[in-house]
């Protein structure tokens, strides 16, 4: 029997772009915003999912599509609860630090403003709409991805894709070249801060769509409804906090085994 991994992502790669073109057509035709700054064509993020579903079915039928789903809601993978607050304090972390920056350096920004139970259902619509992409780019996608490529490589490689999809859209969000170069910087380094997650908390759906939602909602939450996020400053924090992942982990695994040799070399 054929491994559920053993599958090419390029079919599904495709498919995603392909599904993608009549949203930025509607985005063409009725071009108004979502949220500010989120245009219509920004709900088409449900392709990677469906692209996702239908290549499971051809494969797999309604068992490997219940699986895929399963999926969802797989938090019990993460065995140690400090996963959770990353999962969840890393990109509002980042946006204090960012605001903070603007603050320093002179920029005029706004004071807060406290929050309010609105935020409640403002996350799970965006952890609905995480979930659209998370079920196709981590759950059909990273797999395949981690087998042949290893975790940064990987990232890397879906951190691309998912930047590229998103090129037009932000166009029509009349973002600048310059805005979306910055952005594109940060789009690619949480992609490589959320595999590194997904790999390290035991492989969770749930973790990468989480942490996806988050990202939205911390924008929609920085002054005044994400209008005053400055993709530049946004996108070095996150480059550099995704370095410091992968400094992190190289030095503890190397000083791990340079201290599992010591004990080695000591009981002889």
């Amino acid at each position: 029997m054929q491994n559920k991994h053993e599958h090419s992502v390029i079919p599904f790669f495709v498919l995603v772009f392909l599904l993608f073109i009549p949203f930025l057509v509607l985005g063409v035709i009725y071009p108004i915003e979502l949220l500010p700054g989120l245009p219509i064509s920004a709900l088409g993020a449900f392709t990677p999912a469906l692209a996702a579903l239908i290549l499971t079915y051809k494969q797999h039928h309604l068992s490997g599509i219940r699986q895929l789903l399963g999926r969802s809601f797989d938090f019990k993978r993460i065995k140690n609860p400090y996963w959770f607050l990353l999962i969840l304090l890393i990109n509002p972390a980042i946006a204090v630090l960012a605001y903070a920056i603007m603050r320093v350096t002179g920029v005029s920004l706004p004071n807060p403003t406290p929050w309010t139970l609105a935020i409640v259902p403002l996350f799970i619509l965006l952890f609905i709409a995480a979930l659209g992409e998370e079920i196709g780019w981590t759950g059909y996608a990273m797999e395949p991805l981690l087998q042949r490529w290893g975790t940064l490589t990987a990232s890397l490689l879906l951190g691309v894709i998912w930047m590229a999809i998103h090129f037009i859209p932000l166009i029509q969000a009349h973002r600048s070249l310059e805005w979306i170069g910055w952005w594109s910087l940060g789009t690619i380094s949480y992609r490589v801060i959320m595999t590194w997650l997904y790999v390290n908390s035991g492989k969770s759906l749930f973790a990468a769509a989480a942490f996806h939602a988050v990202i939205n909602l911390s924008w929609q939450l920085f002054p005044v409804n994400g209008s005053h996020y400055d993709p530049r400053i946004f996108s070095l924090i996150t480059f550099m906090f995704a370095i410091a992942l992968y400094v992190i982990e190289w030095f503890l695994l190397r000083h791990h085994r340079t201290f599992t040799k010591f004990q080695t070399r000591s009981y002889q």
